[in-house]
């Protein structure tokens, strides 16, 4: 299996519900590295995964949506825990439709998987992997 691997970051506001949560129950910020894993069994005629410089563009316009925002205020996460987990999944789905619509180029409708990682510190981060 290839892969390649780009990386962005973001920085949001949130608070949670539960009291697994402790603290982070009060409104606080939380800055991510992102990283966008792209998978394919076999390279393309042009013998890439993907063009890099295309999934960095993408990988940004849409870490671009949740960037700076008080994630309790979006309409899209009303009522959810916007866990580090949760928002590796709404970055990768994300991804997966700009995929589908062609925002990649042609050679990404070979890709077969997408693993977005978000690092909360350099001690714990958080993924979810999709197949395309």
């Amino acid at each position: 299996m290839f892969s390649i691997t780009v990386r962005d970051h973001i920085m949001i506001a949130h608070s949670f519900r539960g009291e697994v949560f402790g603290p982070a129950q009060r409104l606080h910020g939380a800055t991510f590295l992102v990283d966008a894993t792209f998978r394919r069994e076999q390279l393309d005629d042009d013998n890439i995964v993907v063009d890099i410089g295309l999934a960095t563009q993408e990988l940004g316009a849409v870490v671009s949506e949740l960037n700076y925002r008080n994630l309790d205020n979006e309409p899209d996460f009303a009522g959810i825990n916007t866990s580090t987990e949760f928002l590796a999944k709404v970055i990768a789905d994300r991804l997966a439709e700009r995929i589908e619509k062609g925002a990649l180029g042609e050679g990404a409708r070979g890709l077969s998987g997408l693993t977005v990682t978000l690092h909360e510190s350099h001690v714990a981060w958080a993924s979810y992997e999709r197949a395309l």
